[in-house]
């Protein structure tokens, strides 16, 4: 396997760096930014090279690229850094956790990000650039499309489609054989239980304040 390179200098690349190596035994060579966001020569034990000429320093002969951000203006920024590593002509690594529960029929996509206790059932099917956050449960026969970030703890039930560059969030649950379309930004705690058009926002109420103060409860 070629050693990895990984796009991107914060909390997710220092997890991706800990999953790629302690996890799928890759080595991580070191970290690349663009030019203008380099703060220092070096970060985590590895190098800070420039993306602008990541190529001197990183052969893509040799080395792989992960792109490492979040779901930054709606995953949009990690699939361009994907683009861009693909013109330079690196390969695109990706991570799918050992403790991850995946069946004969799954195949890894390119810069997909899938962490422990995710349960992807048979016939699933997940695009590439797509990150599943812990413990997520992704139904038999759904479609995850590409450059999509599924947060913690989401139920996605048979039969879902989920548009490309979606951000669904904690505890979400979708109900089977729903369909979400592109763009959609799907809030914490939200239940989806009709089909939703492109460009949506789900946006439950968050819990209120009581007026009691917790020093007035009782048997607390």
């Amino acid at each position: 396997m070629k050693d990895i390179v990984i796009f991107g200098s914060g909390n997710i690349a220092e997890l991706a760096a800990y999953y790629l190596s302690r996890d799928a035994g890759r080595q991580v060579v070191g970290y690349t930014v663009d030019a203008a966001y380099v703060a220092a020569p070096s970060w985590n034990g590895h190098p800070v090279i420039a993306w602008e000429e990541v190529e001197r320093h990183f052969s893509p002969e040799s080395t792989d690229v992960f792109v490492a951000v979040s779901y930054t203006k709606l995953n949009k920024l990690r699939r361009d850094k994907v683009a861009e590593a693909r013109a330079k002509g690196y390969g695109i690594a990706s991570y799918v956790s050992s403790r991850a529960t995946t069946f004969d029929d799954f195949v890894p996509q390119p810069n997909q990000f899938i962490l422990e206790d995710n349960t992807i059932q048979p016939y699933a099917r997940i695009g590439e650039n797509v990150t599943l956050w812990s413990g997520n449960h992704i139904g038999h026969h759904c479609s995850i499309a590409e450059d999509t970030f599924i947060a913690s703890h989401v139920v996605v039930s048979g039969g879902v489609t989920i548009g490309p560059r979606c951000f669904i969030g904690v505890n979400v649950t979708i109900r089977d054989h729903v369909t979400i379309g592109a763009d959609c930004v799907i809030g914490a705690g939200s239940l989806v239980l009709a089909d939703i058009p492109d460009s949506s926002v789900l946006s439950p109420p968050a819990t209120e304040i009581s007026k009691v103060p917790s020093h007035r409860l009782r048997r607390i």
